[in-house]
Formats: structure tokens, C-alpha cells, sequence
């Protein structure tokens, strides 16, 4: 579509919506309120219930991210619960955010699993779609989608916002007080309509989204560019995802088998580049120059975004690699995090 015939689009003004200082007392709350450039990170659940391997990842992370997500079965693989584990998180110090997936779960157990969550302590939530379960290792589970993520950001702003359950009925007590998080990716297709989604998002109850990986820099301006004229960037936080790639192998399965990733061979000519001259049998040399490349990308990535308009922070992650994130913050400037008193 021709830049000239998107259709006009005006954001409407948020009257009901108090500012986001005031929706939810958390650490990300706090550091996206006063302007500083927010750090996110994030902490994959074991597929166990071991909870020393949660601890091990969230040490890891402490004093360089402002808080970090705690997947919800990623990749539709079962996992320790992503409120257990952000429980175990918060006792090792570190803020969780916690994601919730709407295909395992309908909207009575959305709201109940949530009231629990917030009452324990946890105050940070990403709103999900979840990945299909037939990419996972229960292919036959049923999906739930009871409703949608756009859906699932209006209840928990009604339930916030409104004390009231989505059905309409009063909650003793009043609502959650969330910060509501939402996914957003500025390059799957049709791309030339993401912005619109994202404002979406943005009426529908999300106070900050967390893009997909960000390795195209300028399908990302173009892309945040359009966000800050429709005025969208003005009523959501929007995080750049951002993670330092392994191996050449890696970068080029993501740019031809992940749905929605753009990564330009700029980037795998790079990768492919860090290990010219060392012998193929030599593994261990091999993967030491890779993943040294790749956090210099990541790093570089990261100065990059910082200087794009409307962007209010990075999302950092390790992808399994949990001890790369700090390096990432430290090369990029990003250390130390700022300490928003209440």
C-alpha cells in the first residue's frame, strides 16, 4: 500500500485512564513514568520444577534490568508457572513480569489465577495470544482462546481501571492495580498495518508493549515513525525487543523460518564474517567468536534505538542465554539502573 493512502487515523484521548504513575506502584511503572529509558529482560521457567534454576537465571539478571518477563509455556511447551515462578523471582529481589497466554486459559480462569497473582505481590502482566499448541510438546491440547489478547487487555483494564470482572460484576475490594502489558510486532505482515494494531492495543488497555526482536533498523524507524505521528507513542510505552544472536546459523533460520522477523543479510554477513579463518573443527572457538560478535550487534543495536523517537526502552533477551544480558546493558550505557523512589 502506497504511504499516501493510509487512511487518516487520530489516537483518541485517554479521559478515563489516570497516568500511568498512578495505574500501578511497580519498579517498571515507576522508571517508565519518570522518562528514564526502561530495561527488561527475561527468565524462561525450567520444564521442571526445580526452583533453583529459576533463582540461578534471576541472579543473572539482578541490578541490570528494571524488571523481567517470566514466560507463560513458551513455545507452547509445558513449564514451571509463570507465577510461580515470578514468586521465586521476587524472592531473589528481581521484579517479574508475568506473562499470561490466552490459549490455555478461559476468562474465568484468567481472573481468578490473576486476582491470586496480584494478591501475592506480583503487579507486572503481559497480555498474550500464546504460540499454537501444535508447535509444542502436547500438539493435541485444545486450544482455549476463550478470547482474544485484544480482549484479554480490555478485561484487566476494566478490572483495574472499573473494579469490575468482565462480566460486569462489581469485585469486592476493587481491581488489580496491573501495569498491562502487550506483544507488538512492527514487521509481520501485512507491516504497513502494525502501527494500527498497536493503537489498538493501545485503546484496548495497554499502558506499554514489548516489540519482537528489532534487527531491522530501518523497517524500525519507519515503522516507530509512522507510531509517533498518529500520536499512538504518546499513550503507550513501546519497549524494543532486542537479543544478541549465537551463531550464523542462528540468524539465518530466523530470518527464513520465524514468521514476522526481518534480519538483514547485513547482519549474517556480519556473523558469518566473525568466524572467517577459523577451521570448522574448532567448535569451541567457533561459538566463542559468535556469541562475542553478536552481543557487539546487540550492543550497537541498543544505541540505535535509544536515539529513535518514542521509543522508551529495550527488552533484552538472552533467549537461553540469560548471562549475556548484563554485558548488553553495561556495553550500551545502560548501567546503572535509575532508582524511582515512590
Amino acid at each position: 500500500m502506497n504511504m499516501m493512502n493510509f487512511p487518516a487515523f487520530t489516537m483518541p484521548e485517554n479521559t478515563n485512564t489516570p497516568p500511568i504513575a498512578e495505574r500501578c506502584d511497580s519498579n517498571l511503572a515507576r522508571v517508565l513514568a519518570s522518562g528514564e529509558f526502561a530495561v527488561t529482560g527475561e527468565v524462561g521457567p525450567p520444564k521442571g520444577h526445580d526452583a533453583e534454576v529459576v533463582r540461578t537465571k534471576t541472579r543473572l539478571l539482578l541490578d541490570c534490568v528494571d524488571a523481567a518477563n517470566v514466560t507463560d509455556n513458551q513455545a507452547a511447551v509445558v513449564r514451571m508457572s509463570s507465577i510461580a515462578a515470578g514468586l521465586i523471582m521476587m524472592e531473589e529481589g528481581l521484579e517479574p513480569i508475568i506473562q499470561m497466554t490466552c490459549r490455555d486459559r478461559n476468562r474465568l480462569a484468567m481472573q481468578s489465577d490473576l486476582l491470586g497473582a496480584y494478591a501475592l505481590g506480583l503487579k507486572n502482566l503481559l497480555c498474550l495470544s500464546g504460540d499454537h499448541q501444535s508447535c509444542g510438546n502436547h500438539p493435541g491440547a485444545k486450544n482455549v482462546h476463550d478470547i482474544d489478547s485484544m480482549q484479554f487487555l480490555r478485561m484487566m483494564k476494566e478490572m483495574r481501571d472499573e473494579n469490575k470482572f468482565q462480566c460486569g460484576e462489581e469485585i469486592a475490594g476493587g481491581g488489580p492495580r496491573f501495569l498491562i502489558g502487550g506483544a507488538a510486532n512492527p514487521f509481520a505482515d501485512p507491516a504497513e498495518w502494525r502501527p494500527y494494531r498497536l493503537a489498538k492495543k493501545a485503546i484496548a488497555g495497554a499502558d506499554f508493549v514489548q516489540t519482537q526482536l528489532v534487527y531491522d533498523m530501518e523497517r524500525f524507524r519507519e515503522y516507530m515513525k509512522r507510531v509517533v505521528d498518529m500520536g499512538v507513542a504518546e499513550q503507550i510505552k513501546i519497549i524494543a525487543g532486542v537479543g544478541p544472536l549465537k551463531s550464523t546459523g542462528m540468524a539465518k533460520f530466523m530470518r527464513d523460518r520465524i514468521p514476522g522477523m526481518s534480519v538483514p543479510d547485513a547482519i549474517i554477513d556480519r556473523m558469518a564474517g566473525a568466524v572467517e579463518g577459523i577451521d570448522t573443527d574448532k567448535k569451541p572457538e567457533r561459538a566463542t567468536a559468535w556469541k562475542a560478535e553478536g552481543i557487539k550487534i546487540c550492543i550497537e543495536q541498543v544505541q540505535e534505538i535509544r536515539e529513535i523517537d518514542g521509543v522508551a526502552g529495550v527488552h533484552i533477551m538472552g533467549i537461553e542465554w540469560e548471562e549475556a544480558i548484563r554485558p548488553i546493558a553495561e556495553g550500551a550505557g545502560l548501567l546503572p539502573r535509575p532508582i524511582i523512589k515512590v
